[in-house]
């Protein structure tokens, strides 16, 4: 590859050893860092001048500094993905053991041996596979991360994929977490959250509830009848198919056009915001002029 061909292809950044072997001597390449046209970013990796160092500069910058075994992982990885929206604070390279490069801000190096089904090529770098990248960026992301799992697994990867992902990694740094995560992804139906759900209306002291209602043809999860308020409650998304996502909905709209008040709570909800949930309840009972306090009825 040319020089030019080089800083175009890699966000305007470029290492010492591509711009010689692009045609350049090593003191051409001293001269235009001197002259002030390649702005160094890292020992022997620069950036054109008329440049900005974006977030693609960056993470191109931070793996030819690192060499070309190494890796673009974790929240950067899902990053270049597109699997996340929001440019990563800090750019995780994983490199194989043998390698003593040092950490350096924004650039976190992490040692590890990748099997080469967890690495794939994508734009110019070497990265992890969406499936290792997903579980690793869910870990890193914390409470989102959930969601970024679910997301991933309505669009991008299957759940048989990043279980075999996990399991190639098992032992190493947050593959507790990663498990944690997974036996949550796998378990967690409708009627696991509907559980959870009726525990926190307890909890909250919310009564007058009963479950499994029926409303003409339609069953509801939890309902306040003499309120005509309904709680529809779900798994994770990843579960639902395109034929009940849209019988779903076309029930809410049945029963919001028959004068219910609709709340849908989901299962991240419930275990990341369960505060939220009963807040949102306990409005919606007061707003139709009913009482929160009180012990319900329903599953044990």
């Amino acid at each position: 590859m040319t020089v030019e061909g080089a800083l175009r292809e890699q966000a305007g950044v470029i290492s010492r050893a591509q711009a010689i072997a692009g045609g350049l001597s090593g003191d051409q390449v001293d001269r235009r860092v001197g002259s002030g046209r390649w702005r160094r970013v890292y020992p022997a990796v620069y950036l054109s001048a008329d440049r900005p160092l974006t977030t693609r500069a960056g993470i191109h910058a931070a793996l030819l500094w690192a060499g070309e075994d190494a890796t673009l992982s974790g929240i950067a990885a899902a990053w270049w993905h597109q699997l996340w929206g929001s440019a990563p604070s800090t750019i995780e390279v994983t490199t194989p053991r043998n390698r003593s490069v040092r950490s350096r801000r924004p650039v976190r190096f992490r040692r590890r041996e990748l099997d080469w089904l967890d690495r794939t090529h994508l734009d110019g770098l070497w990265v992890t596979k969406p499936a290792l990248t997903v579980l690793e960026a869910a870990v890193a992301l914390g409470e989102p991360g959930a969601a970024l799992l679910d997301r991933a697994l309505q669009r991008r990867v299957l759940f048989d994929d990043v279980l075999k992902a996990y399991t190639r990694n098992l032992g190493r740094r947050g593959s507790r977490e990663a498990g944690t995560l997974l036996r949550s992804c796998a378990d967690r139906a409708a009627s696991e959250a509907e559980r959870v759900a009726i525990r926190l209306l307890r909890a909250g002291g919310i009564g007058g509830w009963v479950c499994g209602h029926w409303v003409d043809s339609k069953q509801l999860d939890i309902a306040f009848p003499s309120l005509r308020i309904a709680i529809e409650v779900d798994g994770w998304a990843w579960h639902v198919d395109v034929e009940r996502f849209g019988r779903d909905r076309r029930r809410q709209n049945e029963l919001e056009l028959a004068g219910w008040m609709v709340l849908r709570f989901t299962w991240h909800d419930l275990t990341r915001r369960p505060s939220e949930v009963v807040a949102q309840v306990r409005a919606a009972v007061e707003r139709r002029g009913g009482k929160a306090p009180g012990q319900g009825q329903g599953l044990p």
